[in-house]
Parts: structure tokens; C-alpha cells; sequence
């Protein structure tokens, strides 16, 4: 990824099924589904917060624990249940007076072409659908729910110099 366009970012935002959670999702037996989430992803994520980078999560999902997760690494922007993902984008820019210059959007799906189009930089997990590749300007080596997002997350950490240059880093 370009190191100036990633200096640029104040906002990161992330689809959850195949790309913070794998593309299989097992069904409970009362039919919800579980997913699993990845510990390095969840690493970089509350130390992107802490960093004062903003971190959102934009997910036609409605499972509630998918809200406990991410709020539990100091995400406040867990949009759930989301049918049109290019409104709450808007909404964000205005929230935050944000251009979509300043904007990473990391999906995998059709529901996540209209935003990928617009942000700054749009990534996705090495498993994404063959139409979100062709429009990403960064395809992670990763798949979905296995440290793609670390993997972004890093390298925009470091191109800030944000990436283990003090105490913060070392904790939770």
C-alpha cells in the first residue's frame, strides 16, 4: 500500500463476516450463527484505538455478541444489521468531517463494492470475491477471520509510526 495514502487515514472501517470472521459460519442450535474472531486481529484493533486512530464496524450482521466483541476493544462506531452500507458511510464522514481520502474500507463481498469504491484505500482478505479483488487497491496475503486485519492495521500503524514505539503496545 502506499505509505503517503496510508499516513492519510483516520478511519478504518470493517465488514465482520469473511473478513473479521471466516467465510464458514457454523449455526447454534437455535439457528444464529457463531463466529470465531481472531486474536491478532483483535491485538491490533484495540491498539489502533488507543492510538486515536477511529476503527468502525459496518455488518449486515445483527448478532449482539459481534457488538460485545468490538466494544470490548474500545470500538464505538458497531454498526449492525446494515442493509446499505453507503449510508452509514455517509453518516460517518459528516460525523467525523472526514473525506473518503482518509478512509480504509476492508470488505469481501458484493455489499461491500459501493463503499470500496468511494474510500481511499479499499483492502480485502486474500478469500474475497473475485469482484472486491478487482477493486482493491490492497489484497491482504490473509484470509477472512485468519489476520487479514492485523494485517492492515499494522502496516498503517507503522507508516504512522505508531507500531511498537512504547509501553502501550506491549498491553492490552
Amino acid at each position: 500500500m502506499d505509505t503517503d495514502a496510508l499516513r492519510q487515514l483516520r478511519l478504518l472501517i470493517f465488514d465482520v463476516d469473511g473478513v473479521l470472521s471466516r467465510q464458514t459460519i457454523p449455526l447454534g442450535s437455535d439457528g444464529v450463527p457463531t463466529r470465531t474472531a481472531n486474536i491478532h486481529d483483535g491485538y491490533a484493533m484495540q491498539l489502533a484505538v488507543k492510538r486515536g486512530l477511529r476503527l468502525a464496524i459496518i455488518s449486515g450482521a445483527k448478532t449482539e455478541t459481534l457488538r460485545v466483541r468490538y466494544s470490548g476493544l474500545g470500538l464505538t462506531d458497531i454498526h449492525l444489521g446494515v442493509a446499505v452500507k453507503t449510508i452509514v458511510y455517509e453518516q460517518l464522514l459528516t460525523q467525523y468531517g472526514l473525506t473518503d481520502a482518509q478512509v480504509l474500507y476492508m470488505g469481501d463481498d458484493i455489499p461491500d463494492l459501493p463503499v470500496m469504491a468511494r474510500v481511499g484505500i479499499a483492502a480485502c482478505p486474500a478469500d474475497a470475491a473475485a469482484e472486491v479483488k478487482a477493486v482493491s487497491h490492497y489484497v491482504s496475503p490473509r484470509n477472512g477471520g485468519e489476520g487479514a486485519a492485523r494485517d492492515v492495521l499494522e502496516q498503517v500503524l507503522r507508516a504512522q509510526g505508531l507500531w511498537m514505539n512504547d509501553e502501550i503496545a506491549f498491553g492490552w
